[in-house]
């Protein structure tokens, strides 16, 4: 099954005359769903269409919420006055 880059179905037809069609407008052939029956393609450009799909997965990871990880690290030979530096810290995260 083939899909022009209008968006318009041309129906099922050989893979070899579905290239051709996508090399006479110098663009790609590109297996959009390949469990079908029959496999779907599609003629695009196939360089256009993975920019855009990056901006879009870009712009995804960018509003995803970040966890973001406290630690308070402790020594042995730690002052009196660090110590409760330290622990008012901690109280204050975990009171977030």
């Amino acid at each position: 099954m083939v899909i022009d880059d209008e968006g318009k179905q041309l129906g099922a037809m050989d893979t070899k005359e579905a290239v051709r069609l996508a090399m006479e407008k110098d663009l790609d052939l590109v297996e959009v769903s390949p469990k079908a029956e029959p496999p779907v393609c599609k003629i695009m450009d196939y360089g256009k269409h993975r920019y855009w799909q990056d901006k879009k997965d870009h712009k995804h990871r960018v509003k995803q919420k970040k966890s973001e990880l406290k630690t308070v690290r402790l020594s042995v030979k730690i002052s009196d006055h660090d110590l409760k530096v330290k622990s008012h810290q901690a109280k204050k995260f975990l009171k977030r």
